[in-house]
């Protein structure tokens, strides 16, 4: 079998297993390790898959840059964004990520409904100006222009002065074995430290995050209550989900 076939063949049993492991496909296709350890290497910076420890995963298609996330299932996006809007009540204090399924939350937010919000976000506290019973709290710092969200110290020491009732997460992979996952290193911890700073920790993932995952782990599923997703799961993730005690609203 030539490597060319044989790297077509290991992107359709990770499309089907949703993850495959270096020694079993070393037997698989009779070559070593190295080979397939260089296999995975090449797949990898094509953009085709998302190496770990021992094999790789399927990659999430939601690293693209923000504009181009914007038009990336947009009807899922909305459904999802909908039922995140309902768990929010009046009085609460909310914490909300920066992202595209976000940016539909808040437009589907009662106008006259009074809560607070806390962001770090710019796009999400200018999205919530005309919401006059909302109190909005804009967490300052580094702006990271590929989320377009706030990082840094500034950003932390504020952050560690929230108790939050909510923390609407947002999240580039939902894997049963790598957990929750993103696409950079500084926004990962940015998000460990919101989910700390709230009693419940919502993530709100369309169907290109799921069974999918990126270079940086935020944590295990156990870190999120609540997943919200459109469409059915597989039974891994189900499995797992479950074991961490996350309920799942689809």
């Amino acid at each position: 079998m030539l490597a060319s076939q044989r790297k077509q063949r290991i992107l359709e049993i990770l499309d089907r297993d949703k993850q495959v492991h270096s020694t079993a496909l070393s037997q698989l296709f009779k070559v070593s390790e190295d080979s397939i350890r260089r296999d995975l290497r090449e797949l990898a910076s094509a953009g085709l898959l998302q190496r770990v420890h021992g094999g790789a995963l399927p990659v999430s298609a939601a690293i693209a840059p923000y504009e181009v996330r914007k038009s990336v299932q947009t009807d899922a996006k909305r459904s999802i964004a909908r039922k995140g809007a309902a768990l929010i009540n009046p009085g609460q204090v909310v914490i909300i990520d920066g992202g595209t399924t976000t940016s539909e939350m808040i437009k589907l937010l009662p106008q006259d409904m009074p809560f607070t919000v806390v962001t770090h976000s710019p796009g999400i506290a200018v999205g919530l100006i005309d919401y006059p019973a909302i109190e909005v709290i804009l967490l300052g710092g580094t702006l990271f222009k590929h989320s377009v969200v706030t990082t840094g110290m500034t950003m932390a020491e504020a952050a560690a002065r929230i108790n939050a009732d909510l923390f609407f997460m947002g999240v580039t992979g939902v894997h049963h074995g790598a957990g929750f996952t993103t696409g950079s290193y500084e926004e990962a911890g940015v998000k460990r430290l919101l989910s700390e700073r709230a009693s419940e920790t919502i993530v709100m993932a369309s169907h290109e995050k799921i069974d999918a995952a990126s270079a940086f782990a935020i944590g295990d599923l156990s870190l999120a209550s609540t997943l919200i997703v459109e469409g059915v799961l597989g039974e891994p993730l189900i499995a797992a989900l479950h074991r961490n005690g996350v309920s799942v609203m689809d």
